[in-house]
């Protein structure tokens, strides 16, 4: 074997293990932020990952992942575990620890919501979807709202842009956009998930990264201050 055949196996070796490692560092920062250790942190992701992606559902019968609520015509209408049902329970668990004011939160969510409606539509054949770099705008308005709103008690910024940017993609994308999906016609019955899909990404990319951009504007703050 050629030196430079050695050195592109290790490439594929080392590339994958490199990109698990530096997104370990980006969620466990994330959370750390939020208040929550790394220990934490990777048990809340491999149980939103699990749940979600529907690994346990051939196993026990019962879908995890995708919980039944209503039908509409020939829609199923559900919620995922993983892409909804937790990072709702996490939004409710940081707004009590943190106390926040329940005007702030309302405006940081509905903020976030509104610029994620513009930015979504609904496909019938994939549910709700959002085309990049578009997607990435709730991310950004998510940390500006907790910045500006919070300005005064930037240690709850961190949890704040987690909530308004994980609700308010599931208010902007699912809810607002939910009646316009379930008038597309459909010749056999599917599914319309809240938090599936490509939303299921959103929520959780939409949340993290809020998280990180809320801390780096903070970061930056503070060295001028010190400045």
């Amino acid at each position: 074997m050629s030196p430079a055949s050695i050195l592109t196996y290790i490439f594929y070796i080392v590339l994958p293990i490199l990109v698990l490692y530096i997104g370990y560092l980006i969620v466990t920062k994330a959370f750390n932020d939020m208040g929550f250790t790394s220990f934490e942190a990777i048990i809340i992701v491999f149980i939103s990952f699990i749940l979600g992606a529907g690994i346990l559902d051939e196993y026990t019968g019962f879908s995890f992942a995708n919980i039944h609520l209503i039908t509409y015509n020939n829609w199923r209408i559900g919620i995922n575990t993983g892409g909804a049902v937790i990072p709702i329970i996490l939004s409710i668990y940081l707004y009590i620890k943190n106390k926040l004011e329940m005007k702030k939160a309302l405006a940081g969510i509905m903020i976030v919501a509104v610029i994620t409606y513009f930015v979504t539509f609904p496909d019938p054949q994939k549910g709700i979807v959002s085309r990049f770099p578009f997607w990435l705008l709730p991310v950004f308005f998510a940390s500006l709202a907790s910045i500006i709103l919070l300005w005064h008690d930037k240690r709850k910024a961190a949890p704040f842009a987690y909530i308004s940017g994980t609700i308010g993609v599931l208010i902007g994308a699912d809810v607002f956009q939910l009646f316009s999906l379930l008038q597309s016609e459909l010749p056999s019955a599917k599914n319309a998930i809240i938090g599936g899909t490509d939303i299921f990404d959103m929520v959780f990319i939409t949340g993290i990264l809020a998280v990180i951009v809320d801390g780096l504007l903070i970061y930056q703050e503070k060295l001028k201050v010190k400045t």
